[in-house]
């Protein structure tokens, strides 16, 4: 692949991959708070699902804006390692039966951001709370 579009498009594609994931959490927490999409599920108040519905409803648009990205995945990344270790792996080792591929791959796309940061499409970035990258140079000499 030319390495010249690999350097242009690796960081959008960082932005297009947090606010997919910041959209499809905060989905979770509208199902959950909100009732939307309609489910026959509506946790109590202050219970572990509600908390988790909270932080899905504040961290799905905190990560589709790109604000204070880091702190947001980090506590999202541990909020789903928590879901997977609580409510799925005691039901199965195996993910595929267990119902966690989801949390799975959420605490690692977090996870990722943590380390990645928000990418150039961001409030971080615009906001200079995140410093531009530093060119990559080839690695032929």
């Amino acid at each position: 692949m030319n390495q010249n579009l690999t350097l242009h498009w690796a960081p959008r594609m960082l932005s297009v991959l947090r606010i997919v994931a910041g959209l499809l959490f905060f989905a979770h927490g509208t199902q959950k708070l909100l009732g939307f999409p309609a489910s026959e599920f509506s946790p109590e108040v202050l219970s572990l699902p509600w908390i988790a519905g909270a932080l899905e409803l504040v961290g799905g648009p905190l990560l589709v804006l790109g604000l204070f990205t880091r702190p947001v995945a980090f506590v999202l990344s541990g909020q789903m390692a928590v879901a997977y270790w609580m409510a799925h792996a005691p039901q199965s080792p195996f993910p595929v039966l267990n119902g966690g591929d989801s949390a799975i791959l959420y605490c690692f796309v977090f996870l990722y951001l943590v380390v990645a940061g928000p990418g150039p499409w961001s409030l971080d970035a615009i906001l200079g709370r995140e410093a531009p990258p530093p060119p990559l140079t080839s690695a032929r000499s």
